[in-house]
């Protein structure tokens, strides 16, 4: 693991030294105690050679959720910078990736918001040729109004959510589940069977997230790298 500073985010190098693909996830700081056994599992999962680029965020909410919901964050600046971290990983980061290991392809993931922000930048952008969405936080407050006038821009797209996520008593969240089938029909009608897969995890949104991602980047990097 290397730990740098990319246009003063800190960031986290996972992988081999001679890549064959960039995977690009956003993290928040309770996940850096995860981060390398998600690579390892990762690495286990896939041959393909890899380089997973992890971006600290100061504030999970404020700079994931592409709208504001009060439902899941009451912080005035939440729903407000997303486009910023869209326009710092198309920026800053992957020119600078690019430019340590070539002009390989990128596949951007991440879990729960940051799951919700990989579709979400995936419908601003063609920059990603696939995306990894583990429990994504599909439920946001206009979230399917959004998706159904949006197209995703990345050739294949991986999503999973808990089998228990959407059972709990919470109504906003609950909706998760209906969200995420619909999300899935939407990306079969633009992809094709063959470009989406949606899996079903056992347990609830708080459960093996590390697991979930790498199952998710594998699945990506099997379809976007032949090797």
């Amino acid at each position: 693991m290397e730990e740098l500073t990319i246009k003063g985010r800190k960031c986290r190098l996972f992988g081999a030294d001679e890549p064959a693909c960039i995977l690009v996830q956003p993290s928040a700081r309770h996940e850096n105690v995860t981060l390398e056994a998600e690579a390892e599992q990762l690495a286990a999962l896939s041959k393909v050679p890899f380089v997973l680029a992890t971006i600290e965020l100061e504030d999970w909410m404020v700079d994931l959720m592409p709208w504001p919901d009060a439902n899941v964050c009451r912080d005035p600046e939440a729903g407000k910078h997303a486009q910023d971290t869209l326009d710092y990983v198309l920026t800053a980061l992957v020119p600078e990736l690019q430019h340590r290991y070539g002009p390989l392809p990128i596949i951007l993931g991440g879990y729960s918001l940051g799951g919700l922000f990989a579709l979400w930048a995936s419908m601003q952008t063609d920059t990603f040729k696939a995306v990894a969405a583990a429990s994504p936080s599909v439920w946001l407050h206009d979230w399917m109004p959004f998706a159904r006038k949006h197209a995703l821009m990345a050739s294949d797209v991986y999503l999973s959510l808990g089998d228990q996520e959407e059972h709990v008593r919470n109504q906003a969240i609950a909706r998760v589940g209906d969200n995420l089938r619909e999300q899935y029909q939407l990306i079969l009608g633009q992809l094709g069977p063959e470009h989406c897969y949606l899996f079903w995890e056992q347990g609830g949104h708080f459960s093996d997230n590390e697991g979930r991602l790498s199952r998710a980047f594998a699945w990506c990097l099997e379809r976007t790298v032949s090797f």
